[in-house]
């Protein structure tokens, strides 16, 4: 439990429904699904629309998704679906090769994977809600076309985009009203947006895949040079898959499995299972070094073997496996940092949203979505007033790479939902945010409670530090105490404060003794834990 005395949130304890998200309107939009005989999926679809209308630059209905889902919360029966999208048909590294591109640059179109958001959403809500989705949909309609006032963290994460929004004048005729990004507090209405949201609720998800809809986003795109076709919209179908799981402290953690990097966190977790907590708390220099050694490695192994399956072996089994964990674990040097990462053609990135949702039958849905990159490729049909995601930086051009690009292909994803259950029953739907950190913020936040004791929201207000996947610089918060940093430095880790505060997260604990649910949601971003 925090010191009362000093500033903080409390978690939030309710007996029937809960849910967290990063935006307080996503989150009481949730609930009102919820109060109106909607179940979590139903509510979790409906707070991420709203979060794509008031959180633009986060996600929205031009990017993707992932889910974990347990009906009546039973561990033996979890859902997990991969929304992420895929490159159009046209694109290869010979094609990129004879353009004579050698990378792939955010505002331009080639960054445009086929967006799958609004295909998970409908799918989603057909198979495991109670609602039909154009119902979901219209919180998220009345505020595209009524008007929202900006928030502090999305007013912060606006000016950061302005550049990017400049550059296209669709996008900065939307979000910069008078030429500049709009203040805090100040009203910004999106009527293009609302009404291919109120198309979608009328005619269905087919409106924006095989209608008019795609055909403005299609048309668009090619006028920028883009190789998108109606085909490649058409052909858009996200995909149930298994999810993956990792033994920590007496619960398994769930992830969805590659293209993300949900495999990740459960090798953090693994490695860190051999350390031992002494019982001085998370911060201490010791514990610190001990996380960025692990995070160098497996960071390593991502950069090395994470792909689209699909396309590429991945060693999961071999990822997951004890002997694998061992050996990165025995490869950390407790007196000095290691050797910086190899070089990866990844891009940096921390722009996604995070909602999860427990109902008052113990549904529990875990969901992330993204644009990529704040405001994802910044370019947007003015006809729909979709923005378009970027998350084909994620793919490489390197012709070798198992994560090269190729028609058809997922890229490498960052986005994960996380799950946790004990015994038979889920016990904590949980994510957290932060384009790269996402997998060592699931370890960052899981050991901070399993390992330490800490309540959800006090596992989410600890001060959080990285190593960054590129250059090994050490992204750390200035929470962390000083002494502790200089510590650090002497032993070698290259110590920077963060451009902003790292990720952001959500959870609710199910208490199924008592009959409670118990939430938290990040300081860092504007949302709110709300229950009833």
């Amino acid at each position: 439990m925090r010191d009362l005395e000093l500033p903080g949130r409390s978690p939030v304890h309710a007996p029937q429904g809960m849910a967290c998200t990063s935006h307080p309107l996503s989150s009481q939009a949730a609930i009102d699904v919820l109060k109106a005989g909607g179940n979590a999926i139903d509510a979790a679809v409906a707070a991420v629309a709203v979060q794509g209308v008031v959180e633009p630059g986060s996600t929205g209905i031009g990017g993707d998704c992932f889910c974990l889902y347990a009906p009546q919360g039973a561990a033996h029966n979890i859902v997990a679906f991969n929304g992420s999208a895929k490159a159009a048909a046209g694109y290869n590294t010979a094609w990129f090769a004879d353009q004579g591109i050698t990378s792939i640059e955010q505002q331009t179109p080639h960054s445009v994977t086929v967006p799958s958001a609004l295909d998970a959403w409908d799918r989603l809500v057909r198979d495991h809600g109670r609602m039909p989705l154009g119902e979901v949909l219209q919180p998220a309609i009345g505020y595209a076309r009524d008007g929202y006032p900006i928030s502090s963290r999305v007013h912060v994460d606006f000016a950061d985009c302005a550049a990017l929004m400049s550059g296209d004048e669709n996008v900065a005729s939307a979000y910069m009203p008078g030429g500049k990004s709009p203040e805090v507090g100040q009203m910004l209405r999106l009527p293009a947006l609302a009404k291919t949201l109120q198309t979608v609720a009328d005619e269905g998800r087919d409106a924006f895949y095989k209608g008019e809809i795609a055909q403005h986003i299609v048309d668009y795109l090619q006028s920028r040079g883009g190789v998108h076709t109606m085909e490649d919209f058409a052909a858009v179908e996200g995909i149930y898959t298994n999810p993956i799981s990792t033994e920590f402290r007496g619960h398994t953690v769930w992830e969805c499995p590659p293209n993300g990097q949900g495999v990740i966190a459960l090798l953090l977790l693994n490695i860190m299972s051999g350390f031992t907590p002494d019982g001085s708390g998370p911060i201490t220099e010791e514990r610190i070094h001990a996380e960025l050694e692990a995070c160098r490695l497996a960071y390593r192994a991502r950069n090395v073997y994470l792909a689209d399956p699909a396309y590429a072996a991945v060693p999961v089994e071999e990822l997951l496996s004890e002997e694998f964990a061992d050996r990165m674990r025995s490869a950390i040097d407790p007196a000095k940092a290691g050797e910086p990462p190899v070089d990866v053609d990844l891009p940096r990135h921390n722009d996604t949203v995070y909602v999860t949702v427990v109902d008052k039958d113990r549904n529990a849905c875990s969901l992330i979505n993204t644009l990529f990159m704040g405001f994802g490729s910044g370019l947007m049909d003015p006809h729909t007033g979709v923005l378009l995601h970027c998350r084909g930086m994620g793919f490489s051009l390197d012709p070798e790479s198992p994560n090269r690009i190729e028609g058809g292909k997922r890229p490498l994803h960052t986005i994960i939902p996380g799950m946790v259950t004990k015994g038979d029953k889920v016990v904590m739907p949980f994510g957290v945010m932060g384009g790269h950190y996402q997998s060592f913020g699931h370890m960052q936040f899981l050991t901070g409670m399993f390992d330490y004791g800490l309540d959800v929201q006090e596992a989410m207000d600890r001060p959080r530090f990285m190593v960054d996947p590129f250059d090994g610089e050490v992204e750390m918060e200035e929470t962390v105490p000083k002494e502790i940093r200089e510590r650090l430095k002497a032993k070698g880790h290259r110590i920077v404060k963060p451009n902003k505060p790292v990720g952001g997260s959500q959870a609710i604990w199910i208490d199924w003794d008592e009959g409670v649910l118990t939430g938290g949601s990040d300081p860092r971003k504007d949302g709110c834990a709300i229950g009833y």
